[in-house]
């Protein structure tokens, strides 16, 4: 999976907002104001650190140590940072992102939380 692919999936999930406050890089994607995902294209490799439940966090650091690394300036429990090398395919990385997605939009409250699709109560 390549930054632009990142980039496509996480626009392409409800109520996503990209944006870049700390400069050029990283992208920053978020949520309900919260931030689910981060991206790094200038890095060599390109990198996304995404936000994982804690034990998750350990499985996937333990399966992949050399693709899946602590994450990069983030709480090292809740977050890793994948490297777009190749170590994990394209659909893992887009789990990846979609379990952050989920993780975050779960701990929004309800108001926060994006529409993705009408409710029955209204006509």
């Amino acid at each position: 999976m390549n930054p632009d692919d990142v980039t496509e999936h996480c626009l392409g999930l409800p109520g996503t907002a990209e944006d870049f406050p700390f400069g050029d890089q990283p992208a920053v994607y978020r949520v309900g104001g919260k931030i689910f995902a981060l991206l790094s294209e200038g890095s060599v490799p390109p990198r996304v650190s995404v936000k994982l439940p804690p034990d998750e966090v350990v499985a996937m650091r333990a399966q992949h140590p050399r693709t899946v690394l602590p994450g990069y300036h983030l709480n090292k429990r809740h977050w890793v940072t994948v490297l777009l090398d190749g170590g994990l395919g394209a659909e893992e990385v887009r789990e990846l992102l979609e379990q952050s997605y989920d993780l975050v939009v779960a701990s929004l409250p309800r108001r926060l939380r994006p529409q993705t699709s009408p409710s029955p109560l209204t006509p």
